[in-house]
């Protein structure tokens, strides 16, 4: 069994896998319902499906992927291939896998985005295209990606055991296992084309920007005008995707692309998760314009800009930590680290530093925390009459803490008594001083 899986495995029962598997698309087509069709209300949805019966009222609400639904995703997912292809970038080299591989990459994600965002622009401006439209259509585009990626993570299952694209893979014994976390852990089509690019960035992050933009579009085709709230939900998810991308090369760096495999955990959410629940906030604003003072409206996007800036501070600092070999200024002084050993699965002994002051002299993940502030941030203009638009930020608090104690023990395994060590000068996990 491969080093992800047996971590997964132990943390993850196989009940729980099957759970998640059946529980998730649902899930997503009552989101929107919810959101759309029952005035963002979960207690209308569930007495509707209480009168319906369960299963009757369920298939009633669950819409047919159209034709216009798929020629919308394969239109957006054509056109974000073809930026990854063909738009120039430098070229950047991933951390060290388990198996000693060095994936390459070509770092174009802030081009792409620039070029997404203003062709989006553009054809609404000359009337190309209405963005209006994939709003209308959005259950059946969720429906559509539910079934389409299911699919495609049946291909990356199949690919894992008939052509896996490095010696990063393989299987656990567990079809189920395998299915859920992935067998390969940097899969690609020929030489150039990787799929964890294109699927969590490429297509996951950049339709959160594109339907931001699109339910801005829809509330101004629907009243007349923007709201205030819809203007600050729309400014901060694209600051923030914008920060992304901006950031992308570090991103390949992290648990998601260096530690975690290409299975449904990560693909089937980056393709559908990400573009519903992470979008729904913007999603239930369209129908619920809410007009906030101007004095609150600008401490919200402040506030909600600055933890944006402190996420992405955190992560520049440690990318020029690395970058300079620990060899910078950390605010103003140079950097206190600890120099860890570790072994690779082929024998190797290697050398990491780790960063041990700024803002991970704080927390050995209080990144999160701004992170969690921001999603916050853009949800709280929406106010508190339904709790379902505040859904993500909960999700987004489980999962960065369950994903700060995987580190963890990801780290402690591999560094050993330096992790211990670093432990010992970082004590908090990710709330300073308290957690």
């Amino acid at each position: 069994m491969g080093e992800t899986a047996m971590v997964h495995s132990a943390m993850v029962t196989y009940t729980s896998m099957i759970a998640l598997l059946a529980l998730c698309p649902p899930f997503v087509i009552l989101l929107w319902y919810t959101m759309v069709h029952a005035d963002g209300s979960v207690l209308h949805t569930f007495n509707y499906l209480k009168q319906q019966g369960l299963l009757n009222g369920f298939k009633s609400i669950w819409p047919t992927p159209s034709i216009i639904a798929w020629k919308i995703i394969a239109c957006f997912g054509a056109f974000e291939a073809f930026l990854q292809l063909a738009l120039p970038g430098k070229r950047f080299e991933g951390p060290i896998s388990p198996a000693g591989n060095v994936p390459i990459y070509k770092a174009n994600g802030l081009q792409a985005c620039t070029v997404t965002l203003i062709t989006y622009l553009g054809l609404w401006w000359f009337e190309i295209f209405e963005p209006s439209i994939v709003y209308d259509h959005l259950g059946e585009i969720y429906s559509a990606l539910v079934v389409g990626s299911l699919v495609f993570c049946i291909f990356l299952y199949l690919k894992g055991h008939v052509a896996p694209s490095s010696t990063d893979s393989g299987s656990s014994g567990n079809p189920i296992v395998d299915f859920y976390w992935g067998m390969e852990l940097y899969p690609r089509i020929g030489k150039d084309f990787d799929i964890k690019v294109f699927t969590n960035c490429r297509f996951g992050m950049m339709s959160w920007a594109v339907l931001a933009m699109t339910y801005c579009f829809k509330q101004y085709e629907h009243t007349g005008q923007v709201a205030n709230s819809m203007l600050i939900y729309t400014i901060l998810t694209l600051a923030y995707v914008t920060k992304f991308f901006l950031w992308e090369s570090g991103y390949w760096c992290t648990m998601d692309i260096a530690h975690d495999r290409a299975g449904f955990y990560i693909c089937w959410g980056c393709l559908v998760w990400v573009p519903s629940i992470y979008t729904s906030p913007g999603m239930y604003l369209v129908n619920h314009p809410v007009n906030l003072g101007t004095q609150l409206a600008i401490s919200i996007l402040l506030a909600g800009l600055l933890c944006i800036y402190i996420n992405y501070d955190c992560d520049r600092q440690r990318q020029e930590f690395r970058k300079t070999n620990g060899k910078c200024l950390i605010w103003g002084r140079p950097p206190s680290k600890i120099v860890a050993t570790y072994v690779t699965t082929k024998g190797e002994t290697k050398t990491s530093l780790l960063l041990t002051s700024g803002w991970w002299g704080l927390a050995r993940h209080f990144h999160y925390i701004p992170e969690i502030l921001a999603a916050f941030f853009w949800t709280v203009p929406a106010l508190f009459n339904h709790f379902l638009p505040y859904f993500y930020v909960i999700f987004l608090t489980i999962l960065l803490f369950d994903r700060a104690k995987r580190d963890d023990d990801r780290c402690s395994s591999k560094y050993g008594k330096y992790w211990k060590l670093y432990c010992n000068k970082v004590p908090s996990r990710v709330i300073p001083w308290l957690y």
